[in-house]
């Protein structure tokens, strides 16, 4: 007999937000070599056609929308783009986010509080609304959204950062809740210290990152690629029987 595998994602149509780079780009690599058409989107066209581009040169299935999800304009005009070329959506990955403020959690101002909440909450929210119903006219789908550990224990001065993953943490279970009886299954990654641009207040301060050393266990920081296996893995009929969890990449930070 065949052996299965459980990992195949032919056929899938995959949406990756936040994916001309860092984690996202990883993610999207990923999922299209193991057989997803990705749709590769952030909020710069170029970036997003560069990454889709480098998956068909290396023989996968891409191709790039623009999306500013802190925009709701912008998360309509994408998936009715979807609906109209493919009629489906399978995977989402909500993986954009923003963190404008990085200090003392008092000197937020309302400014990068609402940039913060408007793209890490409302965006995931409504992205995942949307997709969700896609993924019921083609009867089911994955949806993973990239939370941080963050959610579980603040970063130093990450205050309305740290919040906002809190709450993707629950929107994650709130979705999965309602949703596990429609064949759509919702759930968290959560990357810990990870070399990316995105982090490098963190990753380029020695004093933060000779103090963040102290609390990973294996003692480094991830790189991109080692966040997207465990994505593959919520995606794919792997994690069939799989909703409503966190899945911690983070070199052990949380058991510290």
């Amino acid at each position: 007999m065949a052996k299965q595998d459980l990992f195949d994602l032919s056929n899938k149509v995959a949406l990756v937000t936040g994916a001309s780079r860092g984690i996202g780009e990883s993610i999207a690599r990923t999922l299209a070599s193991y057989g997803a058409h990705v749709i590769v989107s952030s909020r710069k066209i170029d970036g997003c056609e560069a990454v889709a581009e480098a998956i068909r040169n290396d023989g996968g299935s891409a191709e790039a929308i623009a999306c500013h999800i802190g925009e709701m304009d912008q998360i309509t005009s994408i998936f009715k783009q979807i609906d109209e070329k493919h009629g489906k959506l399978d995977i989402l990955v909500n993986n954009a986010a923003t963190n404008p403020h990085f200090g003392p959690i008092e000197t937020t101002d309302v400014g990068a509080f609402q940039k913060t909440v408007d793209v890490n909450i409302r965006g995931y929210f409504f992205m995942s609304a949307e997709g969700v119903k896609l993924m019921k006219k083609g009867g089911g789908g994955a949806i993973v959204n990239v939370a941080s550990i963050n959610g579980m224990v603040p970063g130093h001065f990450q205050g309305i950062y740290s919040i906002t993953k809190a709450a993707v943490i629950s929107m994650t279970k709130a979705y999965a809740k309602e949703l596990g009886q429609q064949k759509i299954r919702v759930n968290a990654l959560l990357p810990g210290l990870t070399d990316t641009k995105f982090a490098s207040a963190l990753t380029k301060n020695d004093s933060i990152k000779n103090q963040a050393m102290t609390h990973i266990p294996m003692h480094r920081i991830a790189e991109p690629d080692e966040m997207a296996g465990a994505v593959l893995y919520l995606v794919s009929d792997a994690a069939s029987y799989t909703t409503g969890t966190c899945v911690n990449v983070d070199g052990g930070y949380l058991t510290v």
